[in-house]
C-alpha cells in the first residue's frame, strides 16, 4: 500500500495503488482506514487510490449492493480480500487442533471466496492459517494447511479468482514467515489458482533479501503490500523502495500495491 506523494523509489509507477479497509470496527492493525466508508472513498481517490483491498471478518455481513454502488460512484476497484479478523476477533484457524475449528475455518474462506468473486478479487490467506498450538507439530499444521489450500484453491479456480499466501514475521506466527517456506507448501499444493503476498514489511524482518524473495516468488508472486520497516508509509523508515520496485519490474510484476 502507498501513495505516490509518500513512496520514494514508486512515483510514475506502472502498478495500480490500493488501501486497506475494514468498514467495521477490529483489532485487525493492519486495515489503514475502518468505517466510514464514503468519506474514505472519497480521500482515498482524490490521492490518487483506485483500489481498495476489503479486510474482512464474515463475508455474510457485507452489504454488497451498496458497497458494490459506492465503489462504482468512486471508480474504485477492490483486487484483494483480506481474511485476518476471522483469526484475531475469533480465532478461526486452517491449523486449529480442534476439527470443529478447521472447518468453520475453511467454510468461512469458502464465503471469502463467493465475496471475492464480486469483484474477480484474490484472497489472501494470512493470519487465518493459525500458529503452532499445543499438541500440533509442523509437520500436522502443514498437512492441515495444504489441504485446506488444495480445497479452497478448486473453489477458487471455479469463481475465478485466486488465492495468496501472505508470509508473515516471527511475532505474528510461526508458520510460513519467509517466501521460501509460502513457496514450499504453493508447489506443494500444485495449483495455478495458488500463489504468494509479499509485504514489505514483513520481509524486512524475515528475509536476508527483499528482492531475492521477489524473484523466488517470480510468477507466483499475485499480491504485493507495501509498508516500510517500522509499518509507516513508504519514506519513513529504511527500506530501499527503488530497489524493491526494480525488483518488482525484473519479475514482471503486474498486480497491485
Amino acid at each position: 500500500m502507498g501513495g505516490s506523494t509518500l513512496t520514494p523509489g514508486f512515483e510514475g509507477m506502472e502498478w495500480p495503488l490500493a488501501f486497506v479497509l475494514s468498514w467495521q470496527p477490529t483489532r485487525f492493525e493492519a486495515a489503514a482506514a475502518v468505517g466510514d466508508l464514503e468519506r474514505t472513498f472519497e480521500r482515498m481517490r482524490a490521492l490518487g487510490y483506485t483500489g481498495v483491498e476489503l479486510a474482512v471478518r464474515d463475508p455474510a455481513t457485507v452489504p454488497v449492493r451498496p458497497l458494490r454502488a459506492l465503489l462504482e460512484r468512486y471508480a474504485l476497484r477492490v483486487p484483494a480480500i483480506g481474511t485476518g479478523q476471522a483469526w484475531v476477533e475469533e480465532g478461526l484457524s486452517l491449523t486449529h487442533p480442534e476439527p470443529a475449528v478447521r472447518q468453520a475455518a475453511l467454510a468461512r474462506l469458502k464465503a471469502h471466496l463467493e465475496l471475492a468473486a464480486e469483484w474477480s478479487a484474490l484472497v489472501i490467506i494470512g493470519l487465518i492459517r493459525g500458529r503452532l498450538m499445543e499438541g500440533v507439530d509442523r509437520a500436522q499444521a502443514l498437512g492441515w494447511l495444504g489441504e485446506a489450500l488444495a480445497c479452497l484453491t478448486d473453489q477458487a479456480a471455479g469463481c475465478g479468482v485466486r488465492l495468496a499466501l501472505e508470509p508473515l514475521n516471527r511475532y505474528e506466527t510461526d508458520l510460513l514467515n519467509t517466501v521460501g517456506e509460502a513457496m514450499a507448501l504453493v508447489e506443494r499444493v500444485g495449483h495455478p489458482a495458488l500463489g504468494v503476498l509479499l509485504d514489505t514489511f514483513h520481509a524486512n524482518i524475515e528475509e536476508a533479501s527483499i528482492e531475492a524473495a521477489i524473484a523466488q516468488a517470480g510468477a507466483r508472486l499475485f499480491h504485493v503490500h507495501i509498508a516500510d520497516s517500522n509499518r509507516r508509509a513508504p519514506g519513513w523508515g529504511h527500506l530501499d523502495f527503488d530497489s524493491v520496485r526494480k525488483a518488482l519490474q525484473e519479475v514482471g510484476y503486474r498486480g497491485w500495491l
